[in-house]
């Protein structure tokens, strides 16, 4: 059976370092595993929980069905604020309540200029993953992306690439625990 990945970018922006982070990781992705990226979180409307009913919205339950699908998750946040992005929080109240992420290997990256990495969106996400009850694997701070891609939106720096085949493999060994 080929395990699925679903890898997230908390980004908006179709040049963003964190979803092209996500594009370089597809050749990573060892050929017996499934690595797809969820483009939709824009799509989510804001959080109400006036309209989180037992039908919930098509976009709200595509979301759903994709992670609930997945065999783990990939996040790849910038940080705004010393936090995340307010679409990718968006898309996490959405599925506080209906509980995809219980017990579902999740990793973290953030990818930032700064020269921490984003380690802030980095903690706040990786909270707010263990109160929904995720399996998380050690996560990966990357700083001064720009200079760890080059303008083909590959990977350049080999400390990096040994990084992100480490949290691939993380992922891996805990699914297949399970």
């Amino acid at each position: 059976m080929m395990l699925k990945i679903l890898a997230i970018s908390g980004s908006l922006r179709s040049s963003s370092s964190n979803t092209t982070i996500l594009r370089a990781m597809r050749e990573l992705v060892p050929a017996d595993l499934q690595f797809s990226i969820y483009e939709d979180i824009g799509d989510l409307p804001h959080f109400n929980p006036e309209l989180d009913r037992d039908l919930a919205l098509a976009p709200v339950q595509a979301w759903r069905d994709r992670i609930s699908k997945a065999d783990a998750v990939i996040f790849c946040t910038p940080e705004y604020a010393h936090g995340i992005p307010g679409v990718l929080k968006n898309a996490l109240d959405w599925i506080v309540s209906s509980g995809e992420f219980m017990y579902k290997p999740t990793a973290v990256i953030s990818a930032s200029p700064a020269p921490d990495g984003g380690a802030k969106a980095t903690a706040s996400l990786m909270q707010t993953l263990a109160v929904m009850m995720a399996d998380l694997v050690p996560s990966i701070c990357i700083p001064a992306v720009s200079a760890k891609l080059n303008d083909r939106g590959e990977i350049t720096d080999p400390q990096t690439l040994q990084s992100l085949q480490s949290l691939l493999k993380s992922l891996v060994e805990i699914v297949n625990k399970s």
